[in-house]
């Protein structure tokens, strides 16, 4: 019988493990030789066609391009044109990325500011950067408009938008403080900003925009950080060339306000004790007072056949308050005449006295119960509308009341600010509640929002 034996000297086994071993490493490197040196194509994410690891053409896998099957659209969330000056205006845009990760550079966009009628007045094209994951805002300063007025703004990225990967986006930058100053004269907005990146970035865009209490936008303003060093915080001043005062209707901008009261004869035409209507305009217009906020100053002027300033502005709403309740008709008034342009004429004056404080906006709430007659009765009202333009002018606002049935409508409402801040009160019931909402269109419920959007077109990948 033949039996075969097998050599298991361990010096043996060992020699064979490394000729086999041998073998093969030397077949694998052949193998790698032939595929590297005649089979494989490099990954190219910009060779026109689908290789490598490449999920697309040039997009996806190991090209920072990404696919645009695998990003959702940008959202325009709205966008504005703000009143920069006479016939100029900047338009801003809000503008929503939800892919994370993902952003654009250079994209381009255009703005189209139309008229009251859809007409196009102008379009301004340009191009933005588009960091990942937030709310971003598009900013086109100094379009010109000629005389015409735009109502509607529209915005719209080019449809061929190239996304590529980004590791920053909005969080890169925290704002740590922000305080607006001299609404009513050069507004300025001082903000300190953090860069709280790891990388110092060039042409850092910042743009400021405030809301009202509904979260409608209001006026925008934008400035650029030239160099921004990491970890590093930068004081930065946004600035308006036209007061903003009255656009912004927060309690966040003070007011200035110059009660001007007709304490003409007929005031008294009620009678009682203390005479009617005259006693329930002083008090509603003590309450009135009484309601304005820290930071508001108040003064009153009356008029009859002249005008006359009665209270200074002062921050000392209760004894303005007190001393509104004692007003009294003259005697020689009586019989006097209703001067209403002096009136207003009295008013531009004390709020645009020294005393006005350059953060408030400038008010004016006129209240009469009669037409106007003085100084000539012929030309009364073109005066007064007169005045009223000037007051216009000058940024401020008026609000006209008339109580009664003996008033004009149609001219006190042509010496309003607009047709919002003409009231009419039949009834001396309702005057209080018209006082009330003057005071709360002046300053409504709810602070104001002012965001600022910071951003650049470094951001890695």
């Amino acid at each position: 019988m033949l039996v075969m034996q097998i050599d298991t000297r361990p010096w043996a086994v060992t020699r064979k493990l490394m000729y086999g071993s041998g073998v093969l490493l030397f077949l694998f490197c052949m193998g790698v030789i032939v595929y590297y040196g005649f089979l494989y194509t490099p990954v190219n994410c910009f060779d026109g066609s689908k290789n490598g690891f490449e999920t697309g053409v040039d997009c996806g896998g190991a090209c920072d391009r990404v696919c645009k099957v695998d990003v959702v659209d940008p959202v325009v969330r709205w966008s504005r044109a703000f009143r920069a000056a006479p016939g100029v205006y900047n338009a801003v845009a809000y503008v929503e990325n939800r892919n994370n990760g993902v952003g654009a550079k250079d994209i381009p966009y255009h703005f189209k500011l139309l008229d009251d009628r859809g007409d196009t007045i102008t379009t301004v094209a340009g191009t933005t950067t588009l960091p990942p994951g937030n709310v971003y805002a598009v900013f086109e300063d100094r379009i010109s408009t000629g005389d015409r007025i735009p109502v509607k703004t529209t915005f719209d990225f080019d449809t061929n938008t190239s996304w590529t990967k980004m590791e920053t986006g909005k969080e890169q930058f925290y704002v740590q403080s922000k305080e607006l100053t001299n609404a009513d004269l050069k507004p300025k907005l001082n903000a300190t900003i953090l860069n709280r990146s790891l990388d110092d970035v060039h042409d850092v865009e910042a743009i400021a925009t405030i809301f009202d209490a509904r979260k409608n936008p209001l006026t925008s303003s934008r400035t650029v950080i030239p160099f921004f060093k990491r970890q590093e915080e930068k004081k930065v001043t946004f600035t308006w060339p036209e007061p903003i005062a009255k656009t912004v209707r927060s309690c966040i901008v003070p007011s200035d306000v110059v009660l001007a009261i007709d304490l003409s004869g007929s005031i008294n035409d009620d009678g009682g004790t203390p005479p009617e209507p005259l006693a329930t305009v002083l008090r509603a217009a003590s309450a009135f007072t009484n309601r304005m906020k820290e930071g508001d100053q108040v003064g009153v002027v009356t008029f009859a056949t002249n005008a006359e300033i009665v209270e200074q502005l002062s921050p000392d709403r209760t004894r303005i308050a007190e001393s509104v309740s004692q007003l009294r008709v003259a005697k020689k008034e009586e019989t006097g005449s209703t001067n209403t342009g002096d009136g207003v004429r009295a008013g531009i004056i004390e709020v645009l006295s020294a005393r006005h404080n350059v953060n408030a906006r400038k008010v004016i709430v006129l209240l009469t119960d009669g037409k106007a007659n003085a100084p000539k009765t012929e030309t009364a009202e073109a005066y007064a509308r007169e005045m009223a333009v000037e007051a216009y002018n000058r940024g401020i606002e008026v609000y006209t009341i008339g109580l009664g049935t003996h008033v004009n409508e149609g001219f006190l409402a042509s010496l309003a600010t607009d047709e919002k801040h003409s009231y009419r009160a039949v009834s001396r019931g309702t005057l209080d509640q018209i006082y009330q909402s003057i005071s709360q269109s002046l300053c409504e419920d709810g602070p104001a929002v002012i965001d600022i959007i910071t951003k650049t077109n470094q951001t890695g990948t």
